[in-house]
């Protein structure tokens, strides 16, 4: 009876998930991303985490991993690029939300004029299948006037969408949706900068992030100018029926989570929340800064860590960790990270590789039988201008086009860093699981020379014919 009455504790506290080694998670250190790494969202979906952040160009890029440290050095791959000339440029604050079978992909887009703040809008794409990565087609503008930061919840049964839009201050204002790319209602105000903790540099409430709770809905918002360093978390929670009346919902007098100087974290906000693998644990993810004199740009870093609640039923955020500190990742993570990555064709199942492990210049890159060789790891590396390097494992050198030549046939060999365009490169989905590696000078494509499935065949750019030798998977090893 006893071991029967021990059994029944262990499963019970496994099932709590206080039963679980913390130590089994990947360890991991703030920064998540260090390129690009304002206005973060991650989702966890089917073994992975999917990150986005805001680009300030006309791209949408997308980062994937099995854990939340491997996310530092996963490959940016470009899910999406502007598509019209109202909705071009200067994306912000993407997210992406998983209803009935698809992933909508909600952000603020502008057009390329030299005054674009004006022209920010809220748009929404759909995804053609249960991939996070897309692709995506356009689906609609959900607004007519300056909104930024959208967000959707479905509270009470109904799905609202949620957002920043200026009215003398910047406030936050919500709406009802009849379906995840249409508006059912017009927008109301439901929250205005009126405590002086969100009026710090300028009157802004902006960045809503709907976390739910045994029944309870909060909403956690960024007050203050994005510009200072007192820019911050402060929380509304809904107390009423209606998620579009101002009544509805109480503003806590006080911030919820703030600058921390004595750890060198300053204007810590416009966050996203997310659950780990096993249920048990509640994350946060921001940005911030690591500088009272930084400002509102890309100097701003993706961080997370986890937080707790209070017995009242509230979040409870802590303070921001300083970057560098060790944490154990989230609870039911693998234990490992990757850091290299192989790139398999498509059409042949080869993996691209460094000929011979040759460290000479101008080596040449063919495909080949995938073995897991060190010649044919890649670790990619964010440039911060939405293109990576690709650099062999082996060697130390990068992918490169040879000559810098726009030419169909030029050849794909390896290189000394020389930080030029022809050794940058994008990953633009093309299909889901699949990308194409487009060279940024010439802005062609990494192909399989004849289409050959054969070890040793010559890969080479080429305009992009939409083919299977012309697409990659990049699969972390």
């Amino acid at each position: 009876m006893a071991r029967r009455l021990l059994t029944l504790l262990a499963a019970l506290l496994l099932a709590l998930g206080l039963g679980q080694s913390p130590a089994s998670a990947a360890s991991f250190a703030n920064p998540v991303k260090a390129q690009k790494g304002a206005d973060p969202w991650i989702s966890y979906h089917e073994g992975n985490y999917y990150l986005v952040t805001t680009s300030w160009t006309n791209v949408i890029t997308m980062r994937k991993s099995a854990t939340l440290a491997g996310l530092a050095t996963a490959p940016s791959v470009q899910v999406w690029t502007g598509d019209a000339a109202s909705r071009c440029c200067n994306i912000w604050a993407p997210e992406i939300h998983f209803i009935n079978g698809r992933w909508y992909l909600y952000y603020v887009a502008g057009q390329n004029v030299s005054d674009y703040n004006p022209t920010q809008r809220t748009h929404v794409l759909e995804s053609a299948g249960s991939d996070p990565m897309g692709p995506y087609t356009y689906k609609n503008q959900l607004n007519s006037s300056w909104m930024l930061d959208p967000t959707v919840a479905t509270v009470n049964g109904q799905l609202y969408l949620f957002g920043s839009a200026s009215g003398g201050t910047q406030n936050l204002v919500a709406a009802r949706l009849s379906n995840p790319y249409t508006l059912a209602t017009g927008f109301s105000t439901i929250s205005t900068p009126t405590n002086s903790w969100e009026r710090s540099g300028g009157s802004v409430n902006e960045g809503p992030e709907v976390l739910q709770r045994g029944g309870k809905t909060f909403l956690i918002y960024s007050a203050s100018g994005c510009w200072t360093p007192d820019y911050k978390l402060g929380r509304l929670t809904l107390t009423g029926s209606d998620p579009l009346s101002a009544s509805s919902w109480t503003k806590s007098s006080t911030p919820v989570f703030q600058r921390n100087d004595s750890a060198g974290v300053y204007g810590p906000g416009h966050n996203g929340f997310f659950t780990s693998p096993d249920g048990t644990e509640s994350w946060i993810v921001y940005h911030a800064n690591d500088s009272a004199s930084d400002g509102c740009d890309n100097g701003r870093t993706t961080r997370a860590q986890r937080f707790t609640w209070n017995t009242d039923g509230t979040p409870n955020l802590g303070t921001p960790v300083a970057l560098g500190a060790s944490m154990t990742g989230p609870a039911g993570e693998p234990s490992a990270t990757s850091t290299t990555y192989t790139l398999t064709n498509r059409n042949s199942g080869k993996c691209l590789a460094v000929a011979g492990g040759s460290a000479a210049d101008g080596a040449d890159v063919r495909q080949y039988t995938c073995n897991g060789g060190t010649n044919q790891r890649w670790r990619v590396e964010d440039r911060g201008d939405d293109t990576s390097r690709l650099v062999n494992a082996a060697t130390g050198k990068v992918l490169d086009t040879a000559d810098c030549s726009t030419a169909d046939g030029a050849d794909l060999r390896q290189w000394t860093w020389l930080d030029n365009t022809c050794q940058r490169f994008r990953f633009l989905v093309t299909d889901s699981g699949y990308v194409r590696i487009v060279n940024q000078a010439t802005g062609k494509v990494a192909d399989v020379a004849d289409c050959s499935t054969a070890d040793a065949a010559d890969v080479r750019q080429w305009s992009w014919l939409s083919n299977t030798c012309q697409q990659w998977r990049l699969n972390p090893v």
